[in-house]
């Protein structure tokens, strides 16, 4: 009897270290996600009631130029959107459309019962929290279209808000905010159940049931 007194002495002093361990955690990342979450909770809660709210519009002023085109003029898609960064000294790589070239072909078109030979064209985007910039040439043309578009404040919060155009770094800031979610919402059921096998079966029949259904209904969408 006093061997099992023991034993269960010894269980519940584990267990107590382990809720320690666990409450520090859940404090700590608590913490960081506050710092961070109230951040991207304030720019979404303001940007979802920008009209309510009478918040000045989202807007993109764009400003449009023809820029010069030295020789040799660039063959390629690949030439063009390197001579774009020099001459507008952009460090950013241009994005990469998806199911759509950087290049249109040559072609034949028909205006006026007349047959045109089309030059190609290159089109090349880049893309910075603040900032848009598009560029497009069409091929022995002397000069580029060239457009860009200033985000105001508002234009500015939202694109960071969605990491529009963010570098690596802030990509894996809020990639942490994730994972602090992700470990809080642990955390906290196991402190909720303070590691007692009945609420640890509960809770992830609960939770295993949740994600089933949250699983089979995308499947059928």
């Amino acid at each position: 009897m006093q061997f099992d007194i023991k034993k269960s002495s010894a269980i519940g002093s584990q267990r107590g270290n382990i809720l320690r361990l666990i409450r520090n955690a859940h404090g700590w990342l608590g913490l960081w996600g506050a710092v961070l979450g109230l951040l991207f909770g304030l720019s979404g809660f303001l940007l979802n009631h920008r009209n309510v709210m009478k918040i000045p519009a989202v807007k993109m002023e764009e400003t449009e130029i023809q820029l010069p085109i030295s020789e040799p003029q660039p063959k390629t898609a690949v030439e063009f959107t390197r001579y774009i960064q020099t001459a507008l000294n952009v460090t950013h790589e241009p994005i990469k459309p998806k199911n759509i070239s950087n290049s249109k072909p040559e072609f034949k078109a028909k205006f006026l019962n007349n047959t045109v030979n089309q030059p190609e064209t290159f089109n090349v985007e880049f893309q910075l929290p603040q900032v848009r910039i598009q560029a497009e040439y069409v091929m022995g043309n002397q000069f580029a279209t060239v457009k860009r578009d200033d985000a105001n404040a508002w234009a500015f919060i939202s694109r960071m808000h969605k990491g529009v155009g963010a570098n690596v770094a802030w990509v894996l800031l809020t990639d942490t905010i994730a994972g602090a979610m992700i470990v809080l919402s642990i955390t906290g059921v196991l402190l909720w159940t303070k590691m007692r096998g009945s609420r640890l079966i509960m809770t992830a029949l609960i939770g295993g049931s949740s994600f089933l259904v949250v699983w089979f209904t995308f499947l059928m969408m």
